[in-house]
């Protein structure tokens, strides 16, 4: 014990371990939080539009991304999902701790966030695809291991279509993220990135508070303080962009004023009927 035994007092002190300290510039420099490049919902778009679809394993690859767009689940849920979570009608995905892999074991309901028809419609065909193409049932993959088979010619191992299994882990996941947006010439952005995409979606699209808890539920959050500190940084180009905005207030347009005025008159001749 470093100044508690005889001999050393009169070398070292407790008061030394202070050098190892960082001062307070160096911890605020370490602690800095700095903006993380987040994906836009145009770009996630982008490159699902240009993903192959031709094979079992490119439907399912595609319609990987777009689920997690669609979502917002993180990519351990996604990789232990059944097909009957997912309530196509309903616009739902039921996250059931008891099968999914949530995070903290949370059991909740996920409604579709408002990301665009195509994506929607990928997700859908692939569910259709499984249930009357191959025959699946409630109780297979949502999205399915890879069958690797050995190759009789080149004995080589190779990917031979689906094996209707749960991926054990989400690494096979954010490896065909980083192909999907590498192949689109784009810099690689994992799932969890998809969540703060969505978040600063919700930070334009909410126009009420209880929107925007609506919104931090739907991803899971108990508190939207989590939302707010986790995930809900203003970018510096929106952030610009609200700055801006504000420099120069909007005008009421001729007819909203024409609006404001009869519900005034309305008021009144409400009153003077009162009186």
């Amino acid at each position: 014990m470093v100044g508690g035994r005889a001999g050393n007092k009169s070398r070292l002190r407790y008061s030394d371990a202070e050098y190892f300290n960082l001062s307070e510039k160096d911890a605020r420099v370490a602690n800095a939080r700095r903006e993380k490049a987040v994906p836009t919902v145009e770009q996630i778009q982008h490159v699902v539009g240009g993903m192959l679809s031709n094979s079992d394993i490119e439907l399912r690859n595609r319609a990987l991304i777009a689920f997690t767009l669609l979502t917002g689940a993180r990519d351990s849920a996604i990789a232990s999902m059944k097909l009957k979570h997912v309530d196509m009608v309903g616009g739902s995905v039921f996250q059931d701790a008891r099968e999914v892999r949530t995070k903290f074991s949370k059991t909740f309901s996920t409604y579709f966030f408002p990301v665009g028809a195509e994506i929607h419609q990928i997700v859908a065909d692939w569910i259709k695809y499984l249930r009357e193409e191959k025959i699946w049932s409630h109780d297979d993959p949502l999205f399915p291991a890879s069958n690797v088979v050995l190759d009789k010619n080149t004995h080589h191992f190779t990917v031979g279509g689906l094996k209707r299994e749960y991926w054990s882990t989400a690494t096979p996941i954010r490896k065909i993220f980083a192909e999907a947006f590498t192949n689109a010439g784009l810099p690689y952005f994992n799932p969890h990135n998809f969540r703060t995409t969505l978040v600063r979606l919700g930070e334009t699209v909410c126009q009420t508070p209880e929107a925007f808890k609506s919104w931090s539920q739907n991803l899971g959050h108990e508190k939207v303080l989590t939302t707010f500190c986790s995930y809900g940084e203003v970018s510096k180009q929106r952030k610009q962009e609200i700055l801006e905005n504000l420099k120069s207030p909007e005008r009421l347009s001729q007819s909203d004023m024409d609006k404001l005025a009869n519900l005034v008159a309305d008021r009144l001749r409400k009153f003077k009927m009162e009186v």
